[in-house]
Order: C-alpha cells, then structure tokens, then sequence
C-alpha cells in the first residue's frame, strides 16, 4: 500500500504541475442581454438555470437568475442568440433567433410551465442565490414538501470514487449509509436509510422504477455505473401521489442520466488503485448539432473496469456503455432516446466467511482458494450478469398549457451464477462434501476424478415492458397533474444441484419457478396556492398488482413433489394473487421569507409481498398476505442566506413489518394444510434529521449533517388456531406470540454524523469526508435484538484539478486529475452480523468470562447469545483503504 501511495503521490505531483500551467481566464467577449424567468402565474422564479448560445459560432455563456428572476449578461457580440430556461419543477423554456444589436439592450421574457414529476427531479444545488448553497455537497431546496438531499455531478465527479456504484452515491445523506466489503464499486453494495433496507424503498432511473420481481430490492453492480449518473434527487419519505414505483414504503431515490452539454466534448480516461483494480473510460458529448436550430445533442460513455478485489479471489469485470440522445422537433415537442448495457463478471461465492474464519485467515478472507481439488476452489464460483435497459420519451406543450410526456421503456436482467455449496461449521475450509482421491492431473496438478454434486447451477432471468405517462396542466387555479405507470413482467428462476467439475445438473432442482406480473399505478394530485407564500399538494394513488405464480416439483428445497393435502406427487401448482392499496398524500410548502420555508407531509406508501410467501410445502397458500403499509407524518424546514444552507426535519413513520404464517389444522376447513399468512406487527420509527453547509471564504466551505432516531416494534403478532382442530391441545385457540412489543427493529442505527470540508475554486476540487454510523440491533432469525453492531466510521479524501471551458486552455475542456482514498484510517469494524447459531464455539469458555470482540469496539461477554458473540456468526466488515489515481483528457473545439 505505502509503495502505491507512494508511486501515485509522484505521479499526481508532476501532473498537477503540467495541468497548473493550463490555467488562466477566458477573455471578455462584447455585448449586452437580459431577460426574466417567470412561472405561469407570473411569478418570478430565484435561481433558474439559463444558457445563451450564439447561434454562428456555438459560444455559449451560462447564468442563474438572481432572487427577482432577472438576468443579465454584458458584452456578448452582435449576433443571433437562442437563450434556453430550466427550474426545479418546470419544462424547459428555450427562445430561438433572438436578435441582439449593438445600439440598445436585448430584453427577453421567458415563462416556464410546471413540468411532470419526471422533470420535477432536476437538481438544482443554488436555491436562494446563496454561495453556501451552490457549493454544498448535498443540498435542500426551498420549494420542498419532504425531506430531500440533492446529490449534483459536482459531488459525483469530485467526492466520489470513479468505481462507486448508485448506492455509493448516497452515502453522505442523513441517515443513510451504504456498504461494499469488497471495496468501493467492486460487487454489491446495500444502501440503508432510517433503518429501511433495500427492497423498502424505490429506485427509479429518469422517472422509470426498477427492481428485481421476486422482492423490490435493487442491483447496484449491474445498472447504472456512477459514470452515467448526472444526479440523484432522494427523497425520503413516500413522495406525492406522482411518485410511481412498487415500493413508495421508505421513500424514493430518483436517479438522473448525465445531461447534454451545448458543446462538443471528447474525454478518455485511465484510473489504478489498490487491488488491482483498473477503469478505462470514454465519453462523447457532441453538443447541439444538426440543422440551422441544432436541434440535436448526443451522449455516449464506454468503460472497461477490472479489480481483484479487497477480498479474497472475490474478482470483478465490468464493460459497460450506454447512449443517450435527444431531438427536438420543434419548441414544444422533444423526443428522447436512452440505451444502456453493462456486462457484469464476478468469483463471488453465495456465502460469507465466519468470524473464525476471518481471525485465522485475515479481514480480507472470504471462503476461496487456488486449489481445484478442494470444493471452495475460487473458480468454482462464477457470475456472469448482463443486463440492458431502453426508454424513449416523448414530451409536447400543448395549447393552454396542456403538458404531455410520455415514456415507454423495457429492460433484462439476466443472471447466470454457479457456486460451490459450503457449511458454516467453524472449521477454516468448511465444505459440505469432500472430493475423492485424485487419480488424474492437469497442468502437473492432481485433480479429483469426481466429486458428488456439491454445487448450485443458479439462474434468475427477466425481462419487463412498460411506460410511464403523465399530463400536466396549469391554470391560475394551479397545476393538475395525473399519469399512469403501468409494467408487465416475465420471471425464470431456478436452483439445481451440479458437479462442480462437469456442471452436470441433478435431475431434480432445488426449486424452479416462472411467473408473470403486472402493475398499475394510476394516480392524480392537485397543486394549488391559497395564496402566494403557500402550496398544498393534496393526491392520491391506486396501487395495483397481479400475480401468475408457477413453481415445478423439487426435492424438498421449497414446496417438495408431495401435495401435503392429497398426499399424492404432483409436477407443478401454480398461485394467483393481487395486492392492491389506496396511497392517499397531501404536502405542504409556506415561504416565510424568500430564504426561508416550512413544510408537511402525510403520506401513505406500500409494499407488495416477496414471492417467497409461496415457499411452502406443497406450494398451497390459501391466504395470502395484505401488502405492507407505511404512513408518514412529517415537518421540516429550509433556509438559506449567503454564507449558509441550512435544512431539518423530525419524522414519525408507523409501518408494519415483514411476514409470518400458519398452517390451517382445521381438518374440516377447505384450507386445510394450506399456509396462511400474516403480516407481523407494527413498528414506529421516528427521529431528527438537520443538515447544512457554512461557507467560510475563498471557496472554502464545512459540511455537517446528522440524525437521531429509534424503531421499535409497538404490538405483538398471534395467531390463533381453531380450538378442537389438529395442533390446538385445549379448547382455547393458542396463541402465539411473534415480536414483543419494544424491541428494536434490525438494521436502525441509533444515529448517524456527517462531516466534510471542501475546497472549491480555479478548477480545484478537494475535499475531506467523514461518515459515522452508530449501533444497531440484529435478529438472529428467531429472536429479536440478538445481536449489536458497534457504531463504526469511514473517512475518505478526495483531490482533483479540472480545466474547464472559459480557461486559457479551454480546448483541453474537462481534462482532470483525480486522487481518491477511501477507508483512510484502514478500519476493519463490523457493518452487520448474520447469526451462526446458539453460542457453542469449543475455543472460548462460556464460564461468565469476558472477551473482546475483534470487530467491534465493545467488549461484549460470552454468558449468553444476547450481548455475546459467536465464532460460527458472519460479520460483514469495512473494506481495507484503497487509493485511486484517474487521468482524464478532455477535448472541445476551439470557441
């Protein structure tokens, strides 16, 4: 590590020095413009974005309105100029062929309509005309109705690692933490926030949602590299009536595609770091082109990221490229084309190491080795995942303010994974099959002949058809808006045992299933303003979605070849099931002052059920579960002045949990032998969250946010079973007891700490952040707060010089240095815990002794499972410190 610190501290000096001496200031063009932005009403509108190309040379200058809206922008040249508007929650406003003379000011007006929600999640960091604003690296807006942190390429490009992942993104917004033990970008990461995991929340990209369809969780490593992001809106709350997904439960996390640039723009870069980890990357920008309009704009990024990994022979291959392009027909009608494509490769095996196994091997151990006669032989385990995802939209202006946007769209994910079965025993190199003696070599190494099957072939494939539409209209009344999300989906899933050497699969799977779903979303919202400082946003949505469930005879893994009822082999059962939930939502926004405003929610979000609610025997469900309801109530405030950027909220969050079932032993009821499933109890989740950025001088700013909450379940789940029926020992039904009420929800953090300071100016970008996590319950699978993490903290610093267009070397646009460290204190602390079984490890006596647990900062004892710790447990620790040096060349046309 100190060698490669070393050697890219060198090379980051002399390239430092080289790109220095690009440096300089634009000269001074000639000429005068000026203008307003305002909103259907009039309104004028702080802070909206404007650009003005000069239509013969494609020399573009790029201004904010100031808090009245105006704009002006001196010394332009004499000729013909389109001037483009955009502001958060508003459609694009583009002016061609202005004309600007040389004896008198130009003076323009510009009216932007209320867009869609799509376009409602633009980011927009300078809210209030405020230098604290502009330069956070998470942001607030004023016009706000939840709690938001805006995520802008700013912080993408400059505060990340060039590996990360979506999830990664996130990592700084309150409450939320995201972890990779493989390092930052190398395989799948978990994003959590308020103590919601993934599966609990929406993630959707350009307004279109995805997720897996057997549970609503996500694949960070397999869509949407960071290379392709432009920002990231998260929203953390249930949204309003628009916010379309199958999972408004915790909140939503809208991702944006990188947005066209006015000018051409070619960049190649290069990055290495620790673990041998690689990144080539290439980006197109064509700037607007075609026609005397230039109506067009194109976006092409490739890239090319190999790593070994921070764990052991856990190694990563990803090529990915993606294709972004925009025509506009005319000024109210614009059409949009998206195509992305990644090619994932991985060795991750399907299982974690123990703690024993990482305090005999190291941190970094993770179940695999080179020996190809031991059945946890690295290559032994294999993923192999592409994936596409296309979308084409449409968006028109008609008249009266009439808005129609309009997006179909489809995308696959299609897994094939094959790995080595192995058993948590305690030993180092647990497997739960031995292979014979080798009788043969290959390569001068002795191979077993044959092994008995040991291993999974593992498949998980599917593909989905949707749009979503919306239309918009604005009246001195307000602004009505009403869309449709609707989404069809085909499912194939199956496990089957193999022979790790031949890949010949058993004759019987360990479970396979095929099924079909839909959803519709339909919704409608109203937003008005009583008077001009307030907005309410009243709505509400109709959650619907179908289920076609088909799962084959297997051996035993899920619903066996048995029916449990008939007693008789059966080859296939197949369920049908839809959920369906009314999500009422009603926002409130009051400006006290123009940099100051107060906000409430109540708001209801939902989840469908997992697929796993048919893993039972037999298959036979006679009662399926109710979706999962959450209701929201929120309140928070936002405010800005010049130096500082400020914005709090407390939130109270009543939701019920996952599910539990129970087999009718009625023999007289028609569901007799069937499961019947409940939803477990309740849970209240409430908290503070504030976060805010203070501008010091000279582009120096300090970045701090924080939260402070609990999650604990409020009731107790029975189920009762007919008194006189098979399993009811008297003539009072038995109850059962599933969650005691005031235990505390697994994966909530206690609190969450943010700090960052952030250099800004003359193309330098450095920064300094710190994310702290604190200590959280775990179950155990049966019992509830089994298990504690300790709080655990990750730094990581950031270094980057950019040329941008303006400097003397304008023609070397976007061409960058990039430095990134992450985990700088090189901790090992546990995130989670996934429980190994009852305290019965032979290597600690359990005699009342005290130990200290490796992983965590606590001493925990060995008297019992709860505050102990267990040998056979997986913990999943930090990554090692990893440094990363990024070259980037960028070239624009001269201008």
């Amino acid at each position: 590590m100190n060698t490669l610190a070393h050697r890219l501290c060198r090379i980051l000096t002399v390239s430092v020095f080289v790109l220095i001496s690009f440096a300089g200031h634009a000269q001074q063009p000639s000429g005068t413009l000026t203008g307003t932005a305002v909103d259907p009403k009039g309104g004028v509108l702080p802070n909206a974005a404007i650009s003005i190309r000069n239509e013969a040379t494609g020399a573009t200058r790029y201004i904010t309105t100031d808090a009245q809206g105006h704009f002006s922008v001196a010394g332009l040249p004499v000729a013909k100029y389109t001037v483009e508007a955009s502001a958060t929650g508003f459609a694009t406003t583009i002016r061609h062929g202005i004309q600007l003379t040389a004896d008198q000011p130009q003076d323009v007006s510009l009216s932007l309509n209320v867009g869609n929600v799509s376009q409602q999640v633009t980011v927009q960091a300078d809210d209030a005309h405020s230098i604290a604003s502009r330069l956070a690296p998470i942001d607030a807006l004023l016009s706000q109705t939840s709690p938001h942190s805006e995520i802008g390429a700013t912080y993408i490009r400059n505060y990340t690692a060039p590996t990360s992942d979506f999830g990664e993104l996130t990592q700084m917004v309150p409450g939320a933490f995201t972890t990779n033990a493989n390092g930052v970008g190398l395989g799948q990461s978990s994003t959590s926030f308020r103590g919601f995991p993934d599966g609990n929340y929406d993630i959707d990209f350009d307004g279109i949602p995805f997720y897996d369809t057997n549970t609503p969780s996500h694949h960070s490593w397999a869509f949407f590299p960071a290379q392709w992001i432009g920002g990231v809106d998260f929203d953390r709350s249930p949204g309003t009536a628009s916010t379309v997904g199958p999972t408004p439960f915790g909140g939503s996390i809208h991702l944006l595609s990188q947005d066209f640039l006015p000018n051409r723009n070619i960049r190649g870069g290069f990055s290495y770091g620790s673990f041998n980890t690689v990144l080539f990357d290439g980006a197109f920008n064509s700037g607007d082109f075609g026609g005397v309009n230039k109506n067009s704009n194109l976006f092409v990024d490739v890239h090319h990221m190999s790593s070994d990994g921070y764990q052991t022979f856990n190694l990563q291959t990803r090529n990915a490229g993606s294709l972004k392009y925009q025509y506009k027909l005319s000024d109210k009608t614009v059409l949009t084309g998206y195509s992305g494509v990644v090619w994932l490769d991985s060795n991750s095996p399907n299982l974690s190491s123990t703690r024993q196994q990482l305090l005999t091997n190291g941190n970094n151990y993770l179940l695999q080795n080179t020996d190809p006669t031991q059945a946890n032989y690295y290559r032994f385990n294999t993923y192999h995942v592409p994936t596409d995802f296309e979308y084409v939209g449409v968006n028109h202006q008609f008249a009266h303010n009439w808005l129609l946007s309009f997006k179909p769209y489809t995308y696959n994910y299609d897994n094939s994974e094959f790995y080595a079965k192995q058993l948590k025993t305690g030993a180092i190199n647990p497997a739960n099959c031995a292979p014979v003696s080798a009788t043969a070599t290959e390569g001068g190494v002795k191979v077993p002949t044959s092994i008995s099957p040991c291993a999974v072939d593992k498949y998980n494939s599917y593909r989905k058809y949707g749009q979503t539409s919306a239309i918009t209209q604005t009246s001195k009344l307000g602004t009505f808006r009403t869309g449709f999300w609707y989404e069809w989906a085909r499912t194939n899933r199956h496990q089957t045992p193999s022979n790790p050497l031949t890949h010949v699969d058993d004759a019987q799977p360990n479970f396979s299933e095929k099924y079909f779903t839909n959803s519709y979303q339909p919704y409608a919202e109203f937003e008005f303003h009583p008077f001009s400082k307030l907005t309410l946003i009243p709505g509400v949505k109709f959650a619907y979605y179908t289920m076609n469930f088909t799962q084959l005879a297997d051996n035993g893994g899920k619903i066996g070849s048995i029916n449990p009822v008939t007693k008789q082999p059966f080859t296939s059962v197949t369920n049908t099931a839809d959920y369906h939930s009314w999500l009422p939502a009603l926002s409130a926004s009051y400006r006290l002052k123009p940099n100051l405003s107060i906000y409430g929610q109540g708001a209801e979000g939902s989840v469908v059920p997992p697929t796993s609610v048919f893993d039972v025997a037999g298959g036979s469900v006679a009662v399926p579960p109710k979706p999962q309801k959450s209701t929201t109530y929120q309140v928070g405030t936002v405010y800005k002045i010049n130096r500082l950027a400020f914005d709090a909220d407390y939130y109270h969050i009543r939701f019920q949990n996952g599910y539990s079932s129970s087999t009718d032993n009625n023999p007289s009821s028609a569901t007799f032998g069937e499961s019947i499933n409940y939803i477990a109890p309740s849970s209240i989740s409430q908290g503070f969250e504030a976060e805010g950025n203070l501008y010091i001088t000279h582009g120096l700013s300090v970045f701090l946010n924080g939260s402070r909450g609990q999650a604990t379940y409020v009731g107790t789940l029975t189920v009762s079973c007919t008194a006189g029926a098979t399993g009811c020992t008297s003539a009072t039904p038995t109850l059962i007891q599933a969650a005691p009420s005031g235990l505390w929800v697994a994966g909530t953090p206690t609190d969450t700490e943010a700090q960052g300071v952030t250099y800004q100016d003359k193309g330098w970008n450095l920064g300094y952040f710190n994310k702290r996590v604190g200590s959280q319950w775990m179950d155990n699978g049966a019992y509830h707060d089994q298990l504690r993490v300790d709080p655990f903290s990750v730094s990581n610093i950031y270094l980057n010089y950019t040329i941008h267009a303006g400097s003397r070397f304008e023609r070397f646009d976007q061409t960058k240095i990039r430095l990134s460290i992450n985990n700088l204190t090189d901790s090992h602390n546990q995130t989670s815990i996934t429980a190994g079984g009852k305290l019965i490890n032979q290597n600690i006596s359990t005699n009342g002794t005290s130990y200290v647990d490796p992983f965590n900062a606590a001493t925990t004892s060995s008297t019992g499972y709860t505050g102990g710790y267990n040998l056979a447990d997986n913990p999943t620790l930090l990554p090692g410190r990893s440094v990363m040096l990024s070259i980037t060349f960028g070239l624009s046309p001269k201008r």
